[in-house]
């Protein structure tokens, strides 16, 4: 799509009054539920099409879903655009098991899923490093990520839900 759609004949005000407009539509369609960077609720989104988890309301402390059986989802995107870097934002409180998993996507810059995974919330805190200055928990969704056992791989499950939309 980005080959079809030409922007270089817009002005910098026209572009930024249509990007404030496409972020409006899509509230308006619920893709989006915050006025943040679209990149978490986006995820949010996807995960919750895929798998019928309830979205949490955006004040939860701790995970955004749960599923029927009461498993409760972290939900964490990171979008591959100028920087290649895989860092999700980071995870605060991880010491108290604020959730069972954390579902975590990586999106191209075109917004278009590349990987997608489930992980314990054990292998979460393995795979992560505690940073004082934060006082959060980094973690880099590598794609060795997907060899450690409990991780499962969603990707064809939100690339189903993807081109659903």
């Amino acid at each position: 799509m980005n080959d079809d759609l030409n922007l270089s004949q817009y002005s910098t005000s026209a572009l930024l009054r249509m990007h404030g407009a496409l972020l409006s539509e899509l509230r308006s369609r619920g893709v989006l539920r915050s006025e943040n960077n679209p990149t978490g609720d986006y995820a949010e989104y996807l995960f919750s099409r895929a798998f019928g988890w309830t979205l949490e309301t955006n004040s939860r402390s701790g995970y955004d879903a749960i599923d029927s059986d009461g498993i409760r989802y972290q939900i964490k995107g990171r979008r591959l655009a100028q920087r290649r870097s895989r860092q999700l934002s980071f995870i605060r409180n991880l010491d108290l098991k604020p959730f069972d998993f954390l579902a975590g996507v990586i999106f191209d810059a075109d917004f278009s899923v590349i990987r997608a995974a489930l992980v314990p919330v054990d292998v979460v805190k393995e795979q992560s490093r505690f940073v004082e200055h934060v006082r959060g928990w980094q973690l880099f969704l590598k794609d060795s990520i997907w060899d450690v056992p409990g991780v499962i791989d969603v990707t064809d499950d939100l690339k189903r839900a993807e081109k659903a939309l």
